[in-house]
């Protein structure tokens, strides 16, 4: 768990550090592409809480959740849909405040805190 939150502030400082612009063209994909990345992140917290985690479930659902995500937006492109990607945003935007109150009411049980 320790190596995960020095994982999670390395990136975060390497971000704010760093100078990289993307383009208007990949701000949709990315911006579901970091949702889908989010939710994948918490629902293996989530799951190292309740102390069934598994890393390899773990790693094949970010690169299977990050993916669907940028393809789902990709076939909206090509369709001519290009509000598909918000498909995307709900589904996973649900799962983060889903995985979020699981892990907060886990962590309450196991500080005592019911």
């Amino acid at each position: 768990m320790l190596v995960l939150a020095l994982a999670l502030a390395l990136g975060v400082t390497l971000g704010l550090l760093t100078n990289v612009s993307v383009p208007v063209a990949a701000l949709t994909y990315l911006g579901v592409a970091v949702l889908a990345a989010i939710d994948a992140c918490l629902g293996g917290v989530k799951a190292s809480l309740e102390e069934t985690f598994d890393d390899k479930i773990f790693i094949s659902g970010f690169l299977t959740n990050t993916l669907m995500a940028a393809f789902i937006v990709f076939v909206g492109d090509r369709i001519g849909v290009r509000e598909l990607y918000l498909a995307a945003v709900v589904a996973f935007g649900l799962r983060v405040f889903e995985n979020l109150g699981t892990v907060r009411r886990l962590l309450f049980s196991r500080w005592g805190w019911e």
